[in-house]
């Protein structure tokens, strides 16, 4: 098997839900992620050797450490042991609702991935990203790691098989997210969820999903915008938002084909038809947490199509 003495990757941050889809959608964006530079070293075992852009939050334990864990087991899966020094580079802050955890364990995966010469595709991956995933949150859900690893839209049929599967991503769709200055932890965003779903709300949800995915599929972007509606978890999770229903409505008057929450929050994305709708719905979104003495920061990227890649 060849080696690759020195390499990096970087993966990319998440909108996780796109409103419809919880726990079934996620798309990736440009410009947020994690990077992991790798050496190959004489002292055999994988070794966390660096971590930076994390203040000194994160663990140096491979298994207590997302990125360590996904790593650790593509190696096992292989039968590999060699000496593997990483230092993990996290551009990106945790708990904004843009799959912190996820691209860690995503960089994980192929840091491994690439120093062994690709002995395994993308997909093949999946499910030891997954299992970093799941080290950082306890759950097992695709939405986050599965288009950071591969790029683009996707929708994930199932969580338990990992049956996901990439949606066309329409020319000239933006993404327009703002990250306020406020803090949402993940288990306070599980805890309001009710296990209960009204009939009408299950009608009603599947059929946004279903336009959404047809929406996309034919660059139909008027039924997109028809389709961005969450009717059920948007409404309990946005409590813990502040100013989020003023945010929306800004968002759509502003020309946002649709706004909801990115993941568990508080990060709030808008999916646009063009540059120019995105910068200008973007910029009104932060001007009403601006209003509000509330510190923001604005993201406009294209769906990112290529997911993680070795820089």
């Amino acid at each position: 098997m060849k080696i690759n003495q020195n390499i990096k990757v970087f993966a990319p941050a998440t909108v996780a839900n796109v409103a419809c889809g919880f726990d079934l959608l996620g798309l990736a964006i440009n410009g947020l992620g994690d990077e992991i530079v790798v050496k190959v070293t004489d002292q055999k075992g994988l070794r966390i050797s660096k971590i930076t852009g994390d203040n000194g939050l994160l663990p140096k334990e491979i298994h207590k450490n997302t990125a360590g864990i996904a790593a650790q087991a593509v190696l096992d899966h292989l039968g590999v042991d060699i000496g593997i020094d990483l230092e993990i580079r996290k551009k990106m802050p945790f708990g904004t609702g843009l799959g912190s955890s996820a691209a860690s364990a995503v960089a994980g995966v192929m840091a491994i991935n690439e120093v062994l010469n690709r002995p395994l595709t993308k997909k093949e991956l999946l499910p030891f990203a997954m299992l970093g995933e799941q080290g950082a949150d306890g759950a097992y859900h695709a939405d986050n790691v599965a288009p950071s690893l591969l790029g683009g839209i996707i929708m994930c049929r199932e969580n338990a098989t990992l049956d996901v599967h990439r949606l066309y991503a329409p020319k000239g769709l933006y993404v327009a997210v703002v990250m306020a200055d406020v803090q949402v932890l993940t288990k306070d965003s599980r805890g309001v969820l009710s296990e209960n779903v009204t009939l009408k709300q299950h009608i009603a949800q599947s059929g946004n999903l279903a336009g959404l995915i047809i929406g996309l599929t034919n660059s139909d972007f008027g039924l997109i915008g028809r389709s961005l509606k969450d009717v059920i978890i948007e409404p309990q999770r946005a409590k813990l938002i502040p100013n989020f229903y003023e945010v929306k409505e800004t968002a759509i008057k502003e020309g946002a084909l649709g706004c909801s929450i990115s993941g568990a929050g508080p990060s709030i994305f808008a999916l646009c038809e063009n540059s120019l709708i995105a910068n200008r719905v973007g910029a009104a979104m932060q001007a009403v947490y601006r209003n509000q003495n509330i510190n923001s920061k604005l993201y406009i990227s294209t769906i990112n199509l290529e997911g993680a890649k070795r820089c």
